[in-house]
């Protein structure tokens, strides 16, 4: 191989990250020319990349971005825990996260905004898992900002600041200072990643789960012998527990089990103002 091949190969490795014998294939079919090359490998990349679309990818991060009282929240999945603790992984997720704020979390907004490489996410997405070899999806985003309300975030199993396997973003109402509900707004947040209630309160359940649950307890109480007279009373009751149990509110306190969420909230609340407004909580792979 001439020296001026070999250089040719070694800038186009440093350009596309791409393993040094595809590179070789791209600059021979290509009489040498470089970007003739790049156009080469991205088509190959984009076929490499629509077969491992195919396949699962339920491991991943989540990352928190803010700015002032803005706040956003992403999922990038991997198919490998090994890959989501890449650096090059993280820096893309990191990037991303920065793009998702300013985008508001929407996500056709996000897909086609310029990186830093001034190629758009989508491009440099198809670069990736041609490069790493694995499924890669920008799965989901969201954003939450409000001039009247504070906000707070949380990461759980944080790998480094703001990127971890957890994020929750919580909005708060009150008329409180923020300095005075920092403690309870972090906790809450800790509380939330937690305990993964489906809904602030019981008018936020969906009414279609809420009846299938009662189908699924009404049903295990007949097969388990139960008497007809007693059964509604039973289930209501069972009904009831399933409530409290995936409402945010009506959730035993994490930091006092003898307290609910809404006790706490009362306590430091005195005389004020002071309500949860809305809360986001990713996990990855969750529902995959």
């Amino acid at each position: 191989m001439s020296d001026n091949i070999l250089d040719k190969v070694k800038k186009l490795r440093e350009l596309t990250g791409v393993g040094f014998k595809d590179c070789k294939i791209a600059i021979d079919e290509n009489k040498g020319d470089i970007e003739k090359s790049i156009e080469f490998l991205r088509k190959k990349g984009i076929a490499k990349a629509n077969k491992k679309m195919e396949r699962t990818a339920a491991e991943g991060l989540i990352c928190i971005s803010e700015e002032k009282n803005n706040y956003s929240i992403i999922e990038i999945n991997s198919e490998t825990d090994f890959v989501a603790k890449n650096d090059e992984f993280i820096f893309f997720v990191e990037e991303i996260s920065q793009l998702a704020l300013s985008n508001k979390g929407e996500m056709k907004k996000i897909l086609t905004s310029p990186m830093k490489n001034k190629k758009k996410v989508e491009e440099n997405l198809i670069s990736l898992i041609s490069k790493i070899g694995e499924k890669i999806t920008i799965r989901r985003s969201d954003f939450i900002s409000s001039e009247n309300f504070i906000n707070f975030s949380y990461i759980h199993s944080a790998l480094k600041k703001n990127v971890g396997k957890i994020g929750v973003l919580l909005s708060i109402e009150t008329s409180k200072k923020k300095e005075e509900i920092e403690e309870l707004g972090k906790h809450l947040s800790m509380h939330i990643a937690a305990s993964s209630p489906l809904a602030i309160d019981k008018s936020g359940l969906d009414n279609n789960l809420l009846k299938k649950e009662k189908e699924i307890i009404t049903e295990e109480l007949k097969n388990s012998g139960k008497d007809n007279k007693i059964i509604e009373k039973i289930a209501l009751g069972k009904l009831n527990k399933f409530v409290s149990d995936n409402t945010l509110l009506e959730q035993e306190w994490i930091m006092e089990p003898k307290k609910k969420v809404k006790d706490v909230l009362k306590d430091v609340a005195g005389n004020e103002k002071l309500k949860i407004n809305k809360y986001i909580r990713f996990k990855v792979g969750e529902g995959i």
